[in-house]
């Protein structure tokens, strides 16, 4: 019996700990970073002289689908999260939350598949570098 508990807190923790990942990953905003500009999948923010802007994506001249992959990473990734805290909840009440865990792998894949192509299809800038997200 011991065992079972153990194992059912190691799965409440890696669920918090994978719903913490998404959301840093996404409320950060920083995928990348040229000088004071951030890029990340919900836009742009450009901080000069102290006052930060938020912006788009279409000055980095991507194409629209690339736009669009960005706001589905972000998207995907805030739905991940809550489907793990959702998972993480049913587990620590000793259920077996099923359909929690099918929502969470296609919101997984989904993050995975669309922030993949957000990551590959970066048009570029000259100076960038990866950052914090």
């Amino acid at each position: 019996m011991r065992g079972v508990v153990t194992n059912r807190w190691i799965v409440v923790v890696l669920a918090l700990f994978a719903a913490s990942a998404f959301a840093l990953s996404v409320q950060t905003g920083r995928w990348w970073s040229v000088g004071e500009v951030g890029i990340g999948p919900f836009g742009a923010s450009h901080c000069f002289g102290g006052e930060c802007r938020g912006t788009g994506l279409s000055f980095l001249g991507g194409s629209e689908l690339w736009m669009r992959s960005g706001t589905a990473t972000g998207v995907a990734a805030i739905v991940s999260m809550f489907v793990l805290i959702v998972l993480a909840a049913g587990v620590a009440a000793r259920r077996i939350p099923k359909l929690a865990a099918r929502a969470a792998l296609v919101a997984i894949a989904t993050d995975l598949v669309c922030g993949a192509y957000f990551i590959v299809g970066f048009p570029g800038l000259g100076g960038a570098s990866l950052d914090r997200g």
